[in-house]
């Protein structure tokens, strides 16, 4: 490390320390800021004590103090370090510091970097001597070298204390150069392994009774087992035993236990000599619950039955370090064939993906941009990926079984599983940020792996990995290089190679076996992997410009298809979709140019079967998916544009059954518009806020409401013309009602409609009547015919009579009927009555016809409550489809749509009248009117809205999911996890998703039991 000659001579606290005549700092003070001193008059009083006198103007001494970490903290070290040895020893150090540029520099950069370690020297002091020697030999000790070291303790604190003495070598080579990141890491694992097998030895020596009738042997795990240990961090360990000849098991676990309850006492108590480590134990079997120590064949029960995803990953490290060697090593080699069968387990990718967001998940907020280790872009990041990797290709391919993060990676190269630049790249940042972890905890000798908030700090941090211009700048400048390259290279470690292994490579490229591809797909969640391979060949094979681009587009989407609940799905939709639109010039350019684009169309293909199947009957509707800052493509449009355009393409047809098909041509493309923007999110954020599902409901609702009434308007238009052209000799309109007429419609709801029709001048009754009628019957003939689009079924079973009454009644035929025979359902039911196609003035007469009824003055009266309280009573009794959970059923279940509903119709009924607010048709613009006028508490107005929502949101995650409707969530584990994935569930929580769905719903339960049962 050189000197700090470019750093710019500071203002503040030299300032105070100018000479006498020029007020400008004196010669030593200047020299010392350009040293690299904060507080170099302070710097420069210290160095006239006596003690460093000697050494005040020695300019060896100062610029090997300039090229520490901090030469300030060095400095001040020092001169503890002379003092704690008095004046009869301070001289043989003064002398070797000025005499030995080896010393010079590993003292004085352990001192400059380590506080720590000052301490330990300035306690004692005589541990200096340890820097002396600079032979070849002493270059990278391994564990003989450290166990000679720790020899001869005669107890804890003597190994405390020769521990931390050879932890001060291990520093000083780190400091100064003579060890890279990787030789100080497996240094600090081999000094654990001595200093294990040391606290062993004291261990038994207190208890030989207890070592003589059993076999111990310690595992080491983690980063102490993978040879990459951190200066302060937990050494994880597994404990075996076996009686020892002669023994029997029981008494020789017990011996055992108390042996390693020793050993790990003697490494974690803390004593005025300090401490050494703590050893965790709690990567055996059951943690912490489990016994500390088991036989080998008690390990190997548990892992064959019990064990979880990340437990065999965690025994990837494990290796022998103390104790019985043939007991240590039998455990390694018989637990290594259940590693390597791991990537076989059932979602063992889910499992290894959800720990890594657990991992995530438990960072505190305010950490996550500090954390080196755990952030995205950190160390774990790099070593999930690298173990991820080995889990699933070291099955066949032994090379890739090192427990150490470096090496291993190496192996991935070599081995063509990782591209070389890549994983150059990757060990780049992993070097750069295990070289900050570790100088930041050589400081205080701290288990952290946050970047220090104090300038100060990060600039001691920066100098000590060799920025010294600007240290604190350039130090986050490299910082954040590092931590973008693993967050990028994350996808091409995965899915780079899977195309390799079926596309023509550059000569001397490495190719990924065609077996390992697809070792790799089944690993990352494809549950046919040969077919996958076969649709990525048929993708990207060849020399086309086409299959050139899908190979530029297919790793990311790879990645997104994977972590989807169905990746075979999604990619065989892509292939499907790319077959279709291939040879349109537009297509991959717009995946390739819009990055958004591509994203979306690889979440809408994986996400379930309605989407894609609305997308492979127009495919060129993934034009949609573009426009990628502000989602235009995805925004719905407005009734009256769908219309236009739905009766534009209806009026060029030749036909009433052509004419349908256009109608239904628009249709469809725009319930994949609106599934579509439903399923990234696009309908529950407005600007930069975050996602609110009831905003997305009611958007959705909205949508398919506008779309479905523009398709009643164009098979009106296409009845009306097939027998009257545009002379109609009655007025007719379209009366929806239901959650069509509350703008509340779902992906599987019908079309709940009335029709109204007045005769025009001169037209009969009668012939009115049967124009209506044919009219009616018309729209209904034609939106049933055969087709592969969704249906839109027209249910009118809530006219007058129901099915028994006739199909379309003139007005006064509805006036008539209602002021003598309409009974109190029929009044809840017109509740959500509103116009939606045909005569906009009929349409308007006969709201206002019915608006007496629906609102009337003193509500329904006590016999109408009591009527409606019964009708719904029995349809609980009898509705409910036999078998269905009744927790869970999203319309007629406890706490369900039916619930809520009811109950505000209920209190419509009887407060409308008085409240303008809730004279409106949909469901949580009432409650929330009901709660504003008091009539409900605000509590259980969100209650009852938050269930509303939550059944609403269910419904359609299920027809999304499976293609159609369901009540309930779906049994299959795939279908269930992409219900999860569209309510915002990771992986592996459908449990959790179930248990919240049946709380919020119970929760609604109880509040409608009260407001419209009258239950307490």
């Amino acid at each position: 490390m050189g000197g700090c000659e470019g750093e710019p001579a500071r203002s503040g606290k030299g300032d105070e320390y100018v000479s006498q005549g020029g007020g400008r700092p004196d010669s030593r003070v200047r020299k010392l800021l350009r040293h690299g001193f904060m507080d170099a008059a302070a710097a420069s009083r210290l160095l006239d004590t006596d003690p460093l006198a000697p050494l005040r103007d020695d300019t060896l001494f100062l610029d090997a103090l300039g090229a520490t970490a901090d030469p300030d903290l060095a400095l001040v070290a020092l001169s503890r370090l002379v003092e704690a040895l008095g004046p009869a020893d301070a001289p043989g150090l003064l002398d070797v510091l000025r005499t030995s540029k080896p010393l010079r520099d590993r003292l004085l950069g352990v001192l400059g970097a380590s506080a720590a370690l000052g301490d330990h020297l300035a306690a004692h002091p005589g541990a200096w001597e340890a820097l002396v020697t600079y032979e070849p030999s002493d270059l990278h000790p391994g564990v003989t070298e450290f166990e000679r070291a720790l020899d001869g303790v005669q107890d804890p604190d003597g190994l405390r204390v020769a521990y931390r003495g050879a932890l001060l070598a291990i520093a000083a080579r780190d400091v100064c150069g003579t060890s890279d990141v990787a030789q100080t890491a497996a240094e600090l694992a081999d000094l654990a392994t001595a200093t294990l097998r040391a606290a062993l030895a004291l261990a038994e020596e207190s208890a030989p009774e207890d070592a003589a009738v059993c076999r111990l042997a310690v595992l080491g795990m983690g980063k102490c087992g993978g040879h990459e240990l951190n200066y302060v961090s937990d050494v994880d360990v597994i404990f075996a035993a076996a009686p020892a000849s002669g023994a029997d098991e029981e008494t020789a676990l017990r011996a055992a236990t108390r042996l390693a309850s020793h050993l790990v006492r003697i490494c974690s108590d803390t004593t005025a000599e300090g401490t050494i480590w703590p050893v965790d134990a709690n990567l055996r079997p059951e943690g912490r619950n489990g016994p500390l120590v088991r036989t080998l064949s008690s390990h190997l029960a548990y892992y064959q039955r019990w064990a979880k995803t990340w437990e065999f990953q965690a025994l990837l490290k494990a290796r022998y370090v103390a104790g019985d060697k043939a007991l240590g090593e039998e455990y390694v080699a018989a637990v290594a064939p259940l590693v390597w069968q791991a990537a076989e387990r059932e979602n063992f990718v889910a499992d290894v993906q959800e720990m890594r967001r657990r991992v995530v998940a438990s960072i505190p907020v305010a950490q996550v941009e500090r954390e080196l280790k755990l952030g995205p872009g950190g160390l774990r990041d790099v070593e999930f990926a690298v173990q991820l990797l080995q889990l699933v290709h070291g099955r066949s391919d032994a090379s890739l079984r090192s427990p150490t993060t470096l090496d291993a990676l190496a192996a991935l190269a070599a081995g063509g599983y990782v591209g070389r630049q890549d994983a150059a790249a990757l060990d780049a940042a992993y070097r750069f940020l295990r070289s900050m972890e570790h100088r930041i905890q050589l400081f205080r000798m701290r288990r952290t792996h946050l970047m220090p908030q104090a300038e100060e700090d990060q600039r001691r941090l920066g100098r000590s990995l060799g920025y010294r211009s600007e240290p604190v700048a350039e130090l986050h400048k490299a910082w954040r290089r590092h931590a973008s390259a693993v967050r990028r290279l994350h996808e091409k470690l995965f899915y780079r190679p899977l195309l390799d292994a079926v596309a023509q490579l550059e000569a001397g490229e490495v190719r990924l076996s065609p077996q390992a591809a697809r070792q790799r797909l089944e690993a990352l969640g494809y549950a046919d992997p040969g077919a996958a391979l076969r649709h990525l060949e048929a993708l990207a094979s060849g020399v086309s410009r086409k299959a050139a681009i899908q190979r530029t587009l297919l790793p990311v989407l790879l990645g997104w298809f994977a972590d989807s609940a169905d990746p075979d799905a999604g990619l065989l939709a892509f292939r499907k979709v790319s077959d279709a639109l291939g040879r349109t010039p537009w297509y991959l350019r717009l995946l390739r140019d819009e990055g958004a684009a591509a994203e979306n169309l690889a979440r809408v293909l994986s996400a379930g079967r309605f989407a894609p199947d609305l997308l492979l009957r127009a495919p060129e509707a993934v034009a949609l998916l573009g426009s990628a800052d502000d989602q235009s493509g995805l925004r719905p449009r407005d009734r009256a544009a769908l219309e236009q355009e739905t009766l534009a393409a209806v009026g060029r047809a030749e036909g009433p059954e052509q004419a349908v098909a256009a109608a239904r041509g628009v249709r469809r493309r725009e319930l994949f518009r609106t599934a579509a923007a439903d399923l990234i999110g696009a309908y529950g954020t407005e600007g930069t806020e975050p996602a609110d599902p009831a905003a997305a409901i009611d958007r959705v609702g909205g949508a398919l409401t506008d779309l479905n009434a523009a398709a009643l308007a164009g098979a009106l238009r296409a009845a009306v013309g097939a027998q009257w052209g545009d002379e109609l000799p009655v007025r007719f309109a379209v009366i929806a009602m239901g959650r069509f007429g509350g703008r509340e419609m779902s992906y599987s709801s019908d079309a709940d409609v009335l029709f109204v029709h007045e005769p025009r001048d001169g037209v009969s009754e009668h012939e009115a009547g049967k124009a209506a009628f044919a009219v009616a019957t018309e729209m209904r003939r034609l939106l049933q015919l055969p087709s592969a689009d969704p249906p839109l079924v027209i249910d009118a079973d809530l006219r007058p009579e129901g099915k028994a009454g006739a199909l379309a009644r003139s007005l006064a035929s509805y006036e008539a009927y209602y002021r003598r025979w309409s009974v109190v359902w029929e009044s809840q039911a017109l509740l959500r009555a509103a116009p939606v196609a045909g005569d906009a003035g009929l349409g308007e007469r006969f709201v206002a016809l019915i608006d007496p009824m629906r609102y009337p003055r003193g509500g329904p009266g006590e016999d109408g409550e009591r009527e409606i309280r019964r009708l719904k009573a029995r349809m609980e009794a009898e509705r409910l489809p036999r078998g269905a959970d009744p927790t869970t059923h999203t319309k007629l279940g406890r706490g369900g749509l039916t619930d809520v509903e009811w109950t505000v119709q209920l209190l419509q009924l009887r407060w409308g009248a008085e409240h303008p607010g809730l004279r409106t048709t949909r469901t949580r613009d009432a409650l929330a009117a009901a709660a504003g006028a008091g009539l409900v508490a605000g509590g259980d107005a969100r209650t009852l809205d938050e269930a509303w929502v939550l059944a609403s949101r269910v419904r359609n995650a299920v027809m999304l999911v499976r293609g159609r409707p369901g009540d309930t969530f779906p049994s299959e584990a795939r279908e269930l996890g992409a219900v999860g994935r569209y309510l915002g569930y990771e992986p592996g929580r459908v449990g959790e998703m179930v248990d919240d769905y049946r709380r919020v719903t119970r929760r609604a339960r109880a509040v409608m039991e009260r407001l419209f049962y009258g239950t307490e």
